[in-house]
């Protein structure tokens, strides 16, 4: 009952999400039939020339989905954010079954078949459109029906990418860790590809009970669908505004709810339409993103890109490292906003019971007992300078395992549960009083300054002098106690961000306004 009433409460933004989710499916499978149709002819008729497409749709399937989104996100044309990287990459997964049942159909043809029609004087051409491709249709269209349901999966990661979809929710449920918006995004997704199969099954099926005398006019009709299919998914994949200003945010609370104050400061105040694109990946994503132009804002924190993106060597002093990110931004045409007013440094947290019982104030206190602790760390923490390498260097921490790596939203739950005894995670985070947690001072000051800064494409600005002006009332606006009681609400009383950022907003315009 909890997911129906969330269906029905976001009634018009699951619209939107499922008829995208099923537009990359059907963009992508019909693409990949248009490809993997004839390259099956060629591999049946020409074996040494169709290998090397057979070789390629094999490699392809050994590589994972979100490995491939990452290989494709910086080429040029087929890469970048959006439905354009993301029907690339269902192509190239739908390709294998297509060609290989594709094949498949046509050497099972019985050849006293082909040598009758030989005798009658048919072309080659004509053999294959008059005897052999409507001979192997119900073949070839179970290798579309597992290429299709297989695409309504991997359509689901897509999400990371900007691409939309059904993934949306189960990437936002799991950065809030809430069930409920995770099946919001699973449940339909599982239904669509049951409702697909069954669909392409009856299909089949029909093939199988009586072979069509030509393929020609469902060939024709086939092309002309999906060529329209390629058309409309293009077009969903360029802006439909070309003035609007595409906001961004990393995969975790925090950003999204900072994403939404960006964004809803914007619409209210600058009246500029937004293309929200939330929820995109980590820092190096977000920041390939806004160089390429594919998001136009987002919020960045300094001590990640000094540290991070510009490989600084680890500096401590605030104003040093503001002066020197904003500097290094603006070489790239990139505009770096006075500081919102808060710090999310990386936190080194324990279970709050473990604390008191063995007296941990700081992260020098936890050396002793971390030999008979596993840690847990985010993917990026495990890499970056300032991250788990200098940490255990700085404090001389020796865990009795090597640390377990796993998603930020999973980390504070895995450290409640004695999953782990000792995570990183961010000072602001909603959780840490939510399951009694105890942040331990860094008394040998390892991290750098996190202040949390808008950065903005100078290009974009430029283009709407009031979206400036709308960002440049949001520094200095928002303080730690802000950030952690909006990080609170969705994370722990599972409220909506964009609710939580309105409200936000609201009550820091009512302030405003007594104060004038």
């Amino acid at each position: 009952m909890t997911l129906v009433s969330f269906l029905a409460a976001h009634r018009s933004e699951f619209t939107a999400l499922l008829l995208q989710h099923v537009l990359l499916v059907v963009a992508s499978t019909g693409a990949a039939i248009l490809v993997g149709v004839p390259g099956g002819v060629l591999a049946a008729r020409r074996p040494r020339a169709g290998a090397p497409i057979v070789w390629l749709a094999n490699v392809v399937q050994t590589i994972p989905s979100l490995a491939m989104f990452g290989f494709l996100l910086p080429l040029p044309f087929v890469g970048g954010l959006g439905a354009r990287v993301a029907i690339v990459v269902l192509i190239l997964y739908a390709l294998l079954p297509i060609v290989r049942t594709t094949a498949a159909g046509l050497r099972a043809i019985d050849p006293a078949l082909i040598e009758a029609g030989t005798a009658l004087g048919l072309t080659p051409r004509q053999l294959l459109w008059e005897i052999e491709l409507p001979l192997a249709l119900p073949s070839i269209v179970a290798g579309i029906r597992v290429a299709a349901v297989i695409g309504v999966g991997t359509a689901t990661i897509a999400a990371a990418v900007g691409a939309g979809g059904l993934g949306e929710y189960i990437f936002r449920g799991l950065s809030m860790v809430d069930a409920t918006v995770i099946l919001a995004g699973a449940v339909p997704a599982a239904a669509l590809a049951l409702s697909v199969d069954a669909l392409l099954l009856g299909v089949e099926r029909a093939f199988t009970r009586r072979r069509r005398r030509t393929a020609r006019p469902v060939a024709a009709a086939l092309a002309v669908a999906v060529g329209l299919l390629l058309v409309v998914a293009g077009v969903s994949s360029m802006r439909g505004d070309a003035a609007a200003i595409t906001v961004g945010s990393k995969n975790f609370t925090e950003q999204i709810v900072l994403g939404e104050i960006v964004a809803q400061t914007i619409e209210r105040d600058a009246h500029v339409a937004v293309e929200r694109r939330l929820n995109l990946g980590g820092t190096f994503i977000c920041d390939r993103a806004i160089r390429a132009g594919d998001i136009d804002v987002y919020v960045e924190y300094t001590g990640t890109a000094d540290t991070a993106i510009f490989k600084s060597p680890v500096d401590t002093d605030p104003a040093r490292v503001f002066a020197r990110v904003r500097q290094r931004y603006a070489a790239a045409g990139l505009t770096l906003h006075a500081p919102l007013g808060f710090e999310n440094t990386f936190a080194i947290l324990v279970r709050g019971d473990d604390a008191r019982r063995l007296g941990l104030r700081t992260i020098a206190d936890a050396a002793a007992a971390a030999r008979e602790w596993r840690a847990g760390f985010g993917y990026e923490f495990l890499q970056r300078a300032d991250g788990y390498p200098g940490l255990v260097d700085r404090y001389g921490l020796r865990f009795g395992a090597p640390p377990r790596a796993m998603d930020l939203s999973l980390i504070y739950r895995a450290l409640a549960q004695h999953q782990v005894d000792l995570i990183a995670g961010d000072a602001t985070s909603g959780l840490i009083s939510a399951y009694d947690l105890t942040m331990l001072e860094d008394d040998r000051h390892y991290f750098p300054p996190y202040d949390a800064a808008i950065l903005a494409r100078s290009a974009a600005l430029l283009r709407a002098p009031a979206v400036k002006r709308a960002l440049e009332q949001l520094s200095g606006r928002i303080t730690v106690n802000d950030m952690r009681q909006m990080n609170y609400a969705v994370d722990a009383r599972r409220e909506d961000p964009s609710a939580v950022a309105r409200a936000f907003l609201t009550r820091l315009e009512r302030d405003r306004q007594s104060k004038g």
